[in-house]
């Protein structure tokens, strides 16, 4: 299999459309920019625009003694907006999307990037969506603290290893602790009553994996988790391989990710089916959310269409637009669905969880304004996502919502790229 550099975040510029929506879009990046104001089509057809809060960037204290460093060894950051009001004592901590690296290639570049490296990151980015600032856009959240974790690691945090020729640092698990300890220490978050734990794609896992290590430091507090797109499936491709499936191995290897798994599922399973989260959920103690595209457009498109994987380019244009899909393509993403609705099943049962899959094809929802709570958000059964996250954290009434299958969804804002 054609190795490859799996960025995660939200792939490059993109518009997200109503689903029978029409429009031009830009091309797309790997490594996309995130500062300034994002404008989408609105179902209405006129156009929202954000101008969302900027926040700094921080780094680590000492990074080199501790070892809380990015994979070019330059110090791993974070940014942080203090709470108000009657959120003084609450918490939103989030970790980036970002990307995985497997081999030594592909670390290496990624180290060149804003992924890889703090010397290319923005000094300022903008909160949006779950981490607004503002009560019209995040009712529920809106004067929380709020501190997104960067990601420039390559394993979701994991990793606790070097590669001394390649001057390479896997300190995922270092970076965790260095910025949980200086969050507790300055900025008094060992002081918070409710807290919430959240991450999208690769930091969606890494949401899943230190969950009931975040709930721990908190025994008397309110403590849940939300994992935005990040429900990987171990998922066999168009041509039959499993491309996730042999980059995980190859990243658990690389970075020595495997003591830092959850040992209940290493006693059952392997290291590698042990980094899918589909095999961890079910072992989370905590109160864990699920929010999810079921047609999920990045493993759509780097996990089950791979180009490897489709040398003669039969879905060169289903892979990018849901719209362009024919019937039989249509029919093998269904089975995707299925699957996923199928392994969350008991996922569900707790009354302690929640769950919002919806049947449309984009990545990471909860962080995007337009996706998150606007006048035209995505809803299931009539619920936007930031209601249904607030009545399961609040425990105002249940939140486990399963959308019909595509294309019954005409409030899906689905990606289009090229």
């Amino acid at each position: 299999m054609k190795k490859l550099l799996w960025s995660l975040t939200l792939f490059g510029v993109v518009l997200i459309l109503p689903v029978n929506g029409v429009m031009e879009f830009d091309k797309m990046e790997r490594f996309p920019d995130f500062n300034g104001t994002n404008v989408y089509q609105t179902e209405n057809d006129v156009s929202s625009k954000a101008k969302p809060t900027m926040v700094e960037l921080t780094f680590v204290k000492n990074p080199n003694e501790r070892s809380a460093v990015c994979l070019d060894g330059s110090p791993s950051g974070y940014h942080f907006h203090p709470g108000s009001g009657s959120g003084v004592k609450n918490w939103i901590v989030q970790f980036e999307g970002g990307g995985w690296c497997g081999t030594i290639e592909d670390c290496v570049n990624m180290k060149k990037t804003r992924h890889g490296s703090s010397k290319y990151m923005e000094k300022q980015i903008p909160f949006t969506g779950i981490l607004s600032d503002k009560a019209a856009e995040n009712p529920d959240f809106y004067n929380w603290n709020k501190v997104k974790l960067r990601s420039c690691d390559g394993g979701s945090l994991m990793g606790d290893n070097e590669n001394k020729d390649a001057k390479l640092q896997f300190r995922g698990k270092r970076i965790w602790i260095a910025i949980m300890v200086d969050l507790m220490e300055n900025n008094r978050l060992r002081e918070a009553k409710q807290a919430l734990l959240t991450g999208c794609s690769t930091g969606g896992l890494a949401a899943i994996l230190y969950c009931d290590n975040f709930k721990w430091h908190f025994p008397k507090g309110k403590v849940k988790c939300l994992s935005d797109a990040g429900l990987f499936l171990d998922a066999a491709d168009v041509s039959g391989d499993r491309p996730l499936r042999n980059l995980y191995r190859d990243l658990i290897e690389l970075q020595s990710i495997t003591t830092q798994l959850p040992n209940e599922c290493l006693k059952r399973l392997n290291p590698t089916s042990c980094f899918f989260s589909q095999n961890l959920i079910n072992q989370v103690n905590a109160s864990l959310f699920i929010l999810n595209a079921a047609y999920d457009s990045w493993q759509i498109r780097e996990s089950l269409t791979p180009k490897s994987a489709d040398p003669s380019g039969s879905w060169s244009y289903c892979r990018l637009n849901i719209a362009k899909c024919n019937s039989s393509q249509i029919k093998f993403l269904q089975g995707f669905r299925t699957r996923m609705v199928n392994l969350i099943s008991g996922f569900t049962k707790p009354s302690k969880n929640g769950v919002f899959i919806n049947s449309c094809f984009t990545h990471c929802q909860a962080e995007n304004q337009d996706t998150w709570y606007s006048k035209n958000s995505p809803a299931v059964k009539n619920k936007r996502i930031a209601v249904a996250v607030g009545d399961w954290f609040f425990e105002r009434r249940g939140a486990k919502l399963i959308d019909c299958p595509y294309p019954c969804d005409k409030t899906c804002r689905n990606e289009v790229a090229e």
